[in-house]
């Protein structure tokens, strides 16, 4: 085993590197968490803002296929993929070889200042990759809030309107404009305002909870809007295909291509949030491509450069190219190291048959939990698309939410070595992120700690 030798390490525990040669296996040797993850965690707290939460205790040495290591020697079997960044593995070789490449060159120059073709090949990737065959024109940034921000900005300018319709449930980031984007109060917004003006919320189709058809749930929205708002002042319709924090909420069939038909008619862009459900994710390069629609403008992060930080707006080229030159940008926003960490992510997803595996990933999740939900009440519905899959908890007595049961399960399933993720509105949602480089068998082990934590809790 190859070891990692580091100031920050405990070189008494073996580090071996991430990749393929990682072992793929869950592996408990202390509990979770061990003692080294303990004493870091208590470093955390005396250096870390408190503000800054950890889903599980645990810090981490090495990743690759499936699984994390810990400083403590512990295997986890990840189905959480850093909230769907990781899908091409943490420690993917393209990237690994194409971000040492690079920085042999450099690791910056501020593409506003002097720039370089991998920025240019990224926005030439995106604008083929994302739906629709009009002429495209991208723009690269951070982080998603970020890209949101600036996909707000483009359709104001574009317009000349103001007013940014978002729905119930949705969340779009945590900078301050984001905020008022987000629905969810805790932990996102409570007491952080006040909020950007000028943003307003329309009902979501959620066909587990409303029991609407898309066309009638869309028709309620845009009644709203147009009563609430007045398309004649509205710059932009902003969606996420398949809601993410919000719980993984899949509209019913037909809303999203009204509100797209309603916004086009009214002079209205359109613009799809695709942070967590682009790139393959979803079993499609975009989960637009599901729905049929073609975003005036789509935002992407998350999943695009293998874990490095970048994110992008893509649109139609007369709305990208309406803001004044220097209107756009940003000190790092598409860094050479993230741009080609980009590209070799992307050339993985096209060579390596990732929109094939999410299928066959998402097949394998909503088998084992559908048996499941036959079986178990308190899960209320499956739900998802590929490799976003969720499961929705709830008292089978009153049909409530159940935030309890869910936090138990979460729990125990870290307690046994797999990394679940919680998410909804109402706090009750598992959802299943797994990295496309996870074995079967893996996936299938970790479904069977979630089940049996299910059985006990």
């Amino acid at each position: 085993m190859t070891l990692v030798d580091s100031p920050r390490l405990d070189t008494s525990v073996e580090v071996p590197l991430g990749g393929p040669s990682l072992p793929q296996e869950r592996r408990l040797v202390t509990a979770i968490p061990g003692p080294k993850s303990i004493e870091r965690m208590k470093r955390k707290v005396a250096a870390v803002a408190s503000g800054v939460g950890t889903t599980i205790p645990v810090f981490t040495v090495a990743a690759g296929g499936g699984v994390l290591v810990d400083v403590d020697g512990n295997s986890l079997i990840d189905l959480g993929s850093g909230i769907a960044v990781t899908s091409v593995g943490n420690s993917n070789e393209r990237v690994v070889a194409a971000v040492t490449a690079q920085l042999n060159q450099f690791t910056h120059t501020c593409f506003t200042i002097a720039p370089y073709d991998s920025y240019v090949d990224v926005a030439e990737a995106l604008n083929r990759l994302t739906p629709g065959d009009h002429d495209k024109r991208s723009a690269l940034f951070n982080s998603g809030a970020e890209a949101v921000e600036n996909a707000v900005k483009i359709a104001r300018h574009y317009t000349g309107k103001q007013a940014v319709v978002v729905f119930d449930h949705a969340y779009h980031g945590r900078t301050n404009l984001t905020m008022a984007l987000t629905a969810k109060s805790m932990p996102y917004k409570s007491g952080f305002g006040p909020f950007a003006p000028e943003v307003y919320r329309a009902p979501m189709s959620y066909p587990f909870h409303d029991g609407l058809d898309g066309v009638t749930a869309a028709k309620k929205a845009i009644s709203m809007i147009e009563k609430q708002i007045g398309a004649a002042n509205l710059a932009a319709v902003m969606i996420e295909p398949i809601q993410g924090e919000g719980g993984f909420i899949v509209p019913a069939e037909g809303f999203l291509p009204t509100l797209v038909a309603w916004a086009t008619a009214n002079n209205v862009v359109f613009i799809a949030d695709e942070v967590q459900t682009g790139f393959a994710r979803t079993g499609d390069m975009f989960a637009s491509n599901h729905e049929g629609i073609v975003p005036d403008v789509i935002v992407t992060a998350k999943g695009i450069a293998g874990g490095l930080p970048l994110s992008a707006v893509t649109g139609r080229a007369e709305i990208m190219d309406s803001a004044h030159a220097g209107g756009l940008g940003g000190t790092y926003g598409g860094n050479p190291l993230a741009c080609v960490a980009a590209l070799a992510t992307i050339e993985s997803y096209e060579q390596d048959n990732l929109v094939e595996r999410a299928r066959e990933i998402g097949a394998i999740l909503t088998g084992r939990l559908n048996a499941l939900r036959v079986n178990d009440p308190r899960i209320g519905d499956v739900r998802g698309r590929g490799a976003l899959i969720a499961i929705e908890l709830i008292d089978p007595a009153t049909g409530e939410p159940d935030a309890a049961l869910t936090n138990r399960i979460a729990a125990e399933s870290h307690k046994q070595g797999v990394i679940v993720l919680t998410c909804g509105t109402y706090g009750n949602v598992i959802r299943f992120l797994p990295p496309l480089s996870i074995t079967d068998e893996l996936l299938i082990e970790g479904l069977g700690v979630v089940a049996d934590a299910l059985a006990s809790a």
